[in-house]
């Protein structure tokens, strides 16, 4: 039930992307609008993950999540019924909110699981099938049922969903604790400004981010508890789930954006099952740390096999979502390995840096931990599309190529960074390395 979750709220970042031309005609967007169906979404979305994992701790996240399906499942009627292009922009936005409170609730239950080394897994295949799928998805729904079916189809899921949260997830008791009100608008602020992708809002997203720092250190109990970002173990497992999209997002944008390949995404979900099923064992049996750069390493090799396979494509077709003509068999064949490869290497080193964040939390604080790792992944997404995806503009076929070196370059500092996870493995029973015992179970 949680991976359903992650699969919908994901899925809807992306399946509308393919509907934008169906909306605009039926509703009347004009071409700068039209962005904001799906930015409404994405802003929202991203900006208030760390408020909404702090709810999560104070309300519980059982309830917190209960409440974020029932936002979902409600924005998403309003989406499809929508008669305007302002009711359509506001739906998506309350969609946006739904989807916040949501996914770091549903990451913290997954701690109280057991087997929590496979559920981490499922969670993380169901997160990137549903990035992927998206785009394939969305297409076909649209071409055949229309463009409010993509919206439709989250209500009875919602309603699903908040019927088996009620009655199987445990109830985890509320905590009476004030809400940092001024450290959660800098930061619901802050990452607003990072999902914008230009350099202006990169920069005054930085200045926040840096205020936000200060209040942490001097506020008495703060949106973040402070100790918990001294944890060396959760302080690695942020920065590669940072790397981990700020590699594989731009390299994947750039291959459907250079040579239009729609509809090798399914081979991309297949390498993404495979490393999430395949990293648990991996994690149980070498570690998280060996885990994450081994995954590191699968992406830096696949996006440099697609720098290197591109130049053997022409340039992009007019038809969406279809393969680019003239692409040879050969190139063909090593394109889609490519896709499978890098999709190995994201499901793999999510498992290890999300099982590392949130098992080195203490369980009243793995709800703002998830919000946390999650908002860094986004915070990566964003990063590496204004960066990778700006050097991409530089002509065609070279711009193409400098970007996926550049992901694969991200990649391979991805698995420097990947070290500062723990060399041990974290099985249920297994105590956590000495700095973290010291930081993370010190208290607030």
């Amino acid at each position: 039930m949680l991976c359903a979750v992650q699969f919908v709220v994901v899925l809807d970042a992306t399946i509308v992307t393919t509907a934008l031309p169906a909306i605009r005609s039926s509703l009347g967007f004009s071409d700068a609008g039209l962005t904001w169906v799906v930015t409404a979404y994405t802003l929202v979305f991203g900006a208030l993950l760390v408020p909404a994992g702090r709810v999560a701790d104070l309300l519980g996240p059982r309830r917190a999540l209960v409440t974020g399906l029932g936002v979902f499942a409600a924005a998403s009627a309003a989406c499809a019924a929508a008669w305007t292009p302002a009711a359509l922009i506001a739906a998506r936005a309350v969609q946006g909110l739904g989807a916040a409170l949501s996914a770091p609730a549903a990451l913290a239950l997954l701690g109280l699981v057991s087997h929590r080394g496979r559920a981490v897994g499922l969670w993380t295949a169901a997160g990137a099938v549903g990035g992927g799928s998206g785009w394939v998805v969305g297409g076909l729904v649209t071409d055949h049922l229309g463009w409010p079916v993509i919206f439709w189809i989250n209500v009875p899921i919602g309603l699903v969903a908040i019927a088996s949260a009620l009655r199987v997830l445990p109830r985890v008791p509320a905590r009476r604790r004030r809400i940092d009100v001024f450290g959660a608008v800098t930061i619901t602020i802050a990452l607003g400004l990072l999902v914008q992708l230009s350099w202006a809002s990169l920069v005054a997203a930085a200045a926040l981010i840096a205020l936000f720092a200060w209040h942490l250190r001097r506020d008495a109990d703060p949106l973040i508890p402070p100790r918990l970002l001294r944890s060396p173990t959760v302080a690695g497992a942020n920065l590669t789930a940072a790397l981990l999209t700020a590699s594989t997002t731009p390299a994947m944008y750039l291959a459907m954006l250079h040579l239009q390949v729609v509809l090798l995404f399914p081979v991309f979900n297949v390498g993404v099952v495979a490393g999430s099923l395949v990293g648990p064992r991996a994690v149980r049996r070498t570690g998280h740390r060996r885990t994450a750069v081994a995954g590191f390493a699968l992406i830096a090799f696949g996006a440099a096999l697609l720098a290197l396979f591109s130049g053997a494509a022409p340039p992009p077709s007019p038809g969406p979502g279809a393969a680019a003509p003239g692409l040879g068999a050969a190139a063909g064949f090593a394109i889609a390995v490519a896709f499978a490869v890098v999709g190995a290497g994201l499901g793999a080193a999510s498992v290890a840096s999300t099982r590392a964040g949130t098992e080195a939390a203490r369980p009243e604080h793995r709800g703002v931990g998830s919000g946390v790792l999650t908002a860094s992944a986004q915070i990566g997404t964003a990063l590496g599309l204004a960066v990778l995806a700006a050097g991409s503009s530089v002509g065609s076929g070279v711009g193409f190529r400098v970007g996926l070196v550049g992901a694969a370059g991200v990649a391979v500092v991805g698995m420097v960074a990947a070290l500062l996870l723990p060399g041990a493995r974290f099985l249920p029973g297994a105590r956590l390395r000495r700095a973290d015992r010291e930081v993370v179970g010190a208290g607030g």
